[in-house]
């Protein structure tokens, strides 16, 4: 992405602050003005005050000052404000875009991208982006007008004397040239290796009990050490050039009023510039090329935020995968079939994972789907609620194919509970409620109850105001499950998915939590995935996938005696 568009798409992202930006820039040429009039009073105050030592310039001098400093200041502090204002607002905008943009993509999307890097465009990248939008843009802008005005002053006082100094002009484009090609080039290496880190604190905080399972305290130690080294060896880098540009401006302006020096020495030597209007003129240029270096200082900044624009527009480019349908309708209530027909599926670059599913599942059934891991059986599961897109083959929801719905409404209309159990660091009862925030309190203890959760709850610190930690660290495996069985049973959704929900319990947790499945799945149409097949012995109906095909389909009696595929299931756990 080219400077260019980068700086366009900022434009249009800056454009509801129009009106603010005008008035600050308003304000900026009022400062600048009054920074030339200072300047240009250093004139009278030599000639008229210390050389002809008139009386009524003393007494007017610093009141007309004082002005001016007063003026200046109040100026200053307007288009600070609102340029700080934009700012901040410009960033809290962008975070809350990329957040609800991230969290529009499909699974695929978080599978490709690592939980560090999206953390590491949210919080890093943008505060970067702050930097370049409020101090860069207060800086430049206000340098410009304030160059603009000076050098005019400056031209109006001797245009002879201002052209000599033209002559450092480009030497200084250079180097700000030349120092923010680097500045943009380490930024984006920089911000791939804080990607990088975010990836392994995340990772390893998240995993800290297999790190201390495995004893692999010092391997993950080095392995970040690392990283943080290379971040660090980057980091100097850019602080070398940083370090370097600015005595090298110095030594250019230097060099540029050592020539004016002796060019308006002679000048005033030879009567032909007054003394004052000599010095009125160095202030002024003194004046005019602090600016001018300040865009070195702001140069770093303004190219690492170019960087991290370049790399937050990336992630909102990103077209979610799964999105409604410009036609798309609410999905009336579930009352009648889910039908998959023709149904295949195939990640990206891989073998295909299922082949020509068909199969009803009749409002109120439970269908248990089984076989050897691998085969397909939680990608046909994350199909229905469009967690993935089909490619071919159809799902139908009492004949609607789900396509032609939106997604919100098909959502709505189903359940999940899984292995894996997601609980958020907050109350109980927010987690409970977490599928239906406008829940009474009194519904919320009812949903507890039915999953065999009001008890424990009860037993805890603050009861249902009890923090549970990150992941619900400070509940057992069965707890959490039960929350979460809690939070399915709240949402009260006709459609059930049932992802291995009690694979990861030990015995006495499991049949508490079976007990709670069993008033969960009550009046619903469930889909059950289980490797322990005594959890679904009672299935309506189980079927058979493997490589990606059903292979078999019946009761639990019935598969039994084909001894096919789920004899060899049971024969291996049970004998």
């Amino acid at each position: 992405m080219t400077n260019k568009e980068i700086l366009l798409r900022l434009y249009i992202i800056l454009k509801p602050y129009k009106t603010k930006l005008i008035i600050a820039m308003i304000a900026m040429i009022f400062v600048a003005c009054f920074t030339g009039a200072q300047t240009y009073m250093v004139k009278t105050l030599l000639d008229r005050i210390f050389i002809e030592k008139n009386t009524v310039y003393l007494k007017l001098l610093p009141l007309v000052l004082i002005s001016i400093f007063l003026m200046k200041g109040v100026f200053y502090y307007v288009y600070s404000m609102l340029l700080e204002y934009v700012g901040q607002s410009v960033i809290r905008d962008f975070r809350i875009t990329i957040f609800k943009h991230i969290h529009k993509q499909a699974l695929s999307f978080f599978n490709e991208m690592p939980t560090g890097t999206l953390m590491s465009r949210i919080i890093s990248d943008v505060a970067l982006l702050q930097q370049a939008v409020s101090k860069a843009l207060v800086g430049s802008v206000r340098d410009f007008f304030q160059v603009v005005i000076l050098l005019g002053v400056v031209f109006a006082m001797n245009w002879r004397l201002a052209m000599i100094t033209f002559i450092v002009l480009p030497f200084s484009a250079f180097f700000i040239v030349k120092f923010g090609r680097q500045f943009r080039k380490l930024s984006t290496s920089t911000q791939e290796e804080v990607a990088h880190v975010s990836n392994i604190l995340h990772e390893t905080i998240t995993g800290n009990r297999i790190v201390k399972a495995f004893t692999k305290e010092q391997y993950e130690g080095n392995r970040f050490e690392n990283q943080v080294i290379g971040l660090f060896s980057l980091t100097m880098k850019d602080a070398k050039y940083r370090c370097l540009q600015h005595p090298m401006m110095e030594f250019i302006g230097g060099f540029a009023i050592a020539i004016v020096i002796w060019f308006g020495g002679s000048e005033v030597m030879n009567d032909t510039m007054t003394p004052g209007a000599f010095f009125a003129f160095l202030t002024a240029l003194i004046a005019a090329y602090e600016p001018i270096k300040g865009v070195t200082s702001v140069n770093s900044t303004i190219q690492q935020g170019l960087a991290a624009a370049s790399r937050v527009f990336a992630i909102l480019d990103v077209e979610p995968e799964i999105q409604d349908k410009q036609d798309a309708i609410e999905l009336p209530a579930f009352n009648s079939t889910v039908e998959f027909k023709n149904l295949s599926y195939q990640y990206s670059d891989e073998a295909t994972v299922l082949k020509d599913i068909n199969l009803t599942v009749t409002a109120g059934e439970a269908l248990a789907i089984v076989g050897p891991s691998g085969g397909g059986k939680t990608t046909l599961t994350n199909l229905i609620p469009r967690f993935l897109d089909l490619k071919q083959g159809a799902i139908l929801i009492d004949g609607m194919d789900i396509r032609d719905v939106t997604v919100a409404s098909l959502r709505n209309q189903i359940a999940m509970v899984t292995q894996q159990t997601i609980l958020f660091n907050d109350t109980v009862r927010n987690n409970i409620a977490y599928s239906n925030q406008d829940a009474a309190i009194e519904d919320v203890h009812s949903a507890a109850r039915a999953a065999h959760a009001f008890d424990f709850i009860e037993s805890l610190p603050d009861g249902f105001d009890t923090i549970i930690g990150e992941g619900g660290a400070r509940l057992s495996g069965g707890q959490r499950q039960r929350i979460s069985i809690a939070r399915a049973i709240l949402k009260n959704a006709p459609i059930l998915i049932l992802d291995e929900a009690t694979s990861a319990l030990d015995t006495e947790s499991e049949r508490e939590v079976q007990k709670a499945l069993e008033n969960l799945m009550k009046d619903r149409t469930t889909f059950v995935i289980a490797h322990r097949l005594s959890t679904i012995k009672n299935a309506d109906r189980i079927v058979v996938v493997k490589d990606g095909r059903i292979v078999e389909e019946g009761t639990h009696e019935s598969l039994l005696q084909l001894q096919g595929e789920y004899e060899t299931l049971y024969n291996m756990q049970y004998k």
